[in-house]
Order: C-alpha cells, then structure tokens, then sequence
C-alpha cells in the first residue's frame, strides 16, 4: 500500500485514545496542521548523520528524560535542570568515554503513555486509565478520564515553549563548557558523585584555560561554546503526530516535525498496525523498543518496512528486557541479527523491564538491577562483535525518591519522601550522573 500521512488509518491500532466528541477532534486536528512544526526537517537529518556515527562505534547515544511530561508541572526550572543533568552526563560521558555523546531528551511532546489495563479500580470504582495529559488527567474523576482532543493542543504549546527554552540554553551561552561547574545542582554537591564531579569540571577548566593559552577559546569556537540537543517522544497519539508530518519543501520527503526522532513502544510494534504505517513513511531516525519476547523475524520486519533501503542511523532497536532477561534471550536474538548485515542502532532502556512494587505500594526500581541489565547490554554486545550505541533513561533533574539504592541508598521506606512522577519511576540527578559515571567506563573499554 502507498503511503501517505493518513493511510495508518485502515489499520488495526493499540493504546490508542477513543474520542467521543469526533467534531472536536477534527477541529483540534484542523488547528495542528495550520500551526508551525516545532522541528525542522534539516535537525532530524542531522540527527540522523550523528546516530550513523553511532552505528559506527564512533559517538555514543545518550537518551533520557521524564517518563511522561507534565502539564502542572511545566515550568522553566524544572527544563533546566533536566538540560543541566543531561549536560554533566554528557560531559561524564565524553570525558570517561573519550568519545562524542549525541544529546536527545525525552522532552517538549513525551505525554501519552501506554497502559497495561485499559482501567484503574479504587474503592470498588473502575474508570478509564489514566494515559498522560495528552489524553486525559490523573484525577480519578468520570470526567478528568475522559479522552480529550483539546488536550493535543496544550500538548503542543508547551512543547513549542519547551523547544524555545532547549534552544536557547544550547545556543545561547549557557552550554559553553567554561560553565561546566555551574551545570551542578545544588543538592547533588554534597553527594560523593557530585564530589566527583566537580573534580571531573575542574580538569575540564584546565584542559580549556590551556587551550585558550593557546589561542583557542570559546568565543571563536562554537563547538565550545554551543551544543547539539535534539529531541523525541513516543509517537503514541497519531491524531496528534498526523498533523505535524510535513512536507520537506528542500528534499519533497515526509519528516514527523512534532520531534527529531520517534520512537515505537514495545506494545505497539505490529508490523500490521497502525504505529508502523505511520512512522514507515516519515524520514526522522526511528526508535522501536524490543522485549524479552522478540523473535529475528520481528526485528528483520522491522528492519525491512522502516528501514528497507539499510540507511545508518535511521533505526534505533532500544533493549529493555530486564536484568535477568537481558541474559537469557539477548545473546542468541542479537547474534542471529549481526549475520544479516542491517544498519542497526542498539541502545538499551534499562528502566522498564526492571519496574517492581515496593511493600508499601510504590512502583519502583532498584538501582543494581538497572545497572546489571546496562552492563548485561554491553557484554553481550562486546562478545558478538557489535556495538551497545547508547542508554535511554527515565530520569529528571528533581531531587525525587522514585527508584531505590545508588549512593544515596534510598531504602524502600525512603519512597514516600518526594515521589512525584507522573507514571513511572524516575532516576533522580544524583542516580542519573552515578549512572553516567560507571557507563562511561564501559564505553571506554568497549
């Protein structure tokens, strides 16, 4: 079948919101095709040249971000520290690493989640579940469940204002690495990572007060002075990703212009279904995630409809299987695809496939299990001959209590102190640069 923006229409859809008032789902749709893109077709083939470096075992793809954005939380310090705490472990990275870290937050359109029951039940109660605010809201009302059209259009302002404010800290001065010290946030400094840290800037400063000793500096240096930050979100609500596929007016291809990259979540990957028509005809690198149960024909599938001319950097295979699944069904699946001679990216989401409840009721995830499934992730790739290209996280900048252990030893008990995610639980800045630290290791000895 030809593709066009509208032909996942005529196939079968999952996870996917219902929409009684269909009146004002075409008016809100009407609305979003007449409104600016919020990314130009040009970033998106950037990105796809630096993840093709990735493929190559040349940069590294770090990915992270909320599990799911906010609308009552949306303010600019809470961007910011996001920004921050993807900029040291950038620098960690880069500096442990000794090679480029390809920047993408899971920022500016991550609203809509999949759920595994389609309701929730509370006190004999059962209502619509709750999907992100994209769709519906959190408060266990009839009415705040109810799917709702007008919410795509706050979804896209707050994106468009999010993009505003990522642009200009990675344009503006704030990302110079001269500021390297002040990226720190402040409840972090006292831990033993942010110690380390600061200890990692101070060697930054004086490989740059060298460099200027040399005439090299900032100001006449963008790449010191400036970064790359790109974004992406789950392409879950088509209504909303439909009408911000535009035509680019440079190339004629069709690029998804509501983020740089795209990705397709584990419960939605049909090679039949809706998700896959849509994003097989759009020209940003692509993300699919793939679970313990994924066979060589499911991935070559995908490899064949989303990336059939085998372009480097257009698809991205994002891991989460578990820490123990990882060992147990990986190995074989990714020795198996290395013979076929396709354009891979590998990333690996440790987070989901590691989500267990706490006695206390908390969903949550430990810490050491996160960290086995990415050390799992790299061994294999390091005993078949392949490249682990990168990590994708849920994490934020916010000093929340969300996920157990790390340095912190935040204990079970300790959940309930600042717990505040939208969905799933987050590493906080601390979990998040204790993480970077101990990746960058492996990536230098990959």
């Amino acid at each position: 079948m030809q593709w066009n923006a509208k032909s996942w229409r005529t196939k079968p859809i999952k996870q996917h919101p219902t929409y009684k008032n269909t009146a004002l789902l075409e008016s809100v749709e009407a609305q979003l095709k007449s409104y600016p893109p919020l990314v130009f077709a040009g970033e998106a083939r950037a990105l796809q040249e630096r993840l093709a470096k990735v493929c190559r075992g040349e940069a590294f793809l770090l990915q992270g971000g909320d599990c799911a954005e906010s609308f009552s939380q949306f303010n600019a310090i809470n961007i910011r520290d996001l920004f921050k705490v993807i900029m040291q472990m950038g620098a960690i990275l880069t500096f442990g690493g000794l090679c480029p870290i390809v920047k993408v937050g899971r920022i500016a359109g991550q609203f809509a989640k999949p759920r595994s029951s389609d309701t929730e039940s509370y006190n004999g109660v059962s209502l619509p579940s709750y999907r992100g605010d994209m769709i519906n809201d959190m408060a266990f009302t009839q009415e705040a469940r109810e799917h709702d059209p007008s919410r795509l259009l706050q979804a896209y302002n707050q994106s468009a204002a999010t993009l505003n404010l990522l642009r200009a800290f990675a344009q503006g001065g704030f990302a110079d690495l001269h500021q390297v010290h002040k990226w720190n946030l402040s409840f972090v400094k006292n831990n033993a990572f942010g110690q380390k840290y600061e200890e990692l800037a101070s060697r930054i400063t004086q490989a740059l007060d060298f460099m200027k000793a040399c005439g090299i500096d900032s100001k006449h240096t963008p790449t010191l002075r400036e970064t790359e930050f790109y974004t992406s979100h789950e392409a879950l609500v088509l209504n909303y990703e439909e009408p911000l596929c535009r035509e680019d007016s440079l190339t004629g291809e069709w690029y998804d212009c509501s983020a740089h990259m795209l990705w397709i979540g584990e419960r939605t990957r049909g090679l039949d279904e809706a998700h896959i028509e849509f994003l097989r005809g759009v020209k940003n690198p692509i993300g699919v995630k793939i679970g313990p149960t994924a066979t060589k024909a499911d991935i070559m599938g995908l490899c064949d409809i989303l990336n059939p001319h085998n372009q480097s950097g257009r698809l991205n295979l994002i891991v989460r299987m578990g820490a123990d699944k990882i060992k147990a069904h990986f190995p074989k699946l990714l020795e198996s695809i290395n013979r076929e001679g396709r354009e891979i990216l590998w990333s690996c989401d440790p987070m989901h496939g590691n989500t267990i409840k706490a006695h206390n009721g908390y969903k949550t995830r430990v810490f050491d299990n996160v960290l086995d499934e990415v050390k799992s992730f790299f061994e294999i790739h390091k005993a078949y001959g392949s490249y682990a290209g990168g990590v994708h996280l849920e994490m934020t900048g916010m000093n929340v209590t969300e996920c157990v252990g790390g340095s912190q030893d935040i204990t079970e008990e300790g959940l309930a102190c600042n717990y505040n995610t939208q969905c799933d639980p987050r590493l906080n800045a601390t979990q998040a640069m204790e993480m970077a630290f101990l990746i960058a290791d492996m990536i230098k000895n990959r």
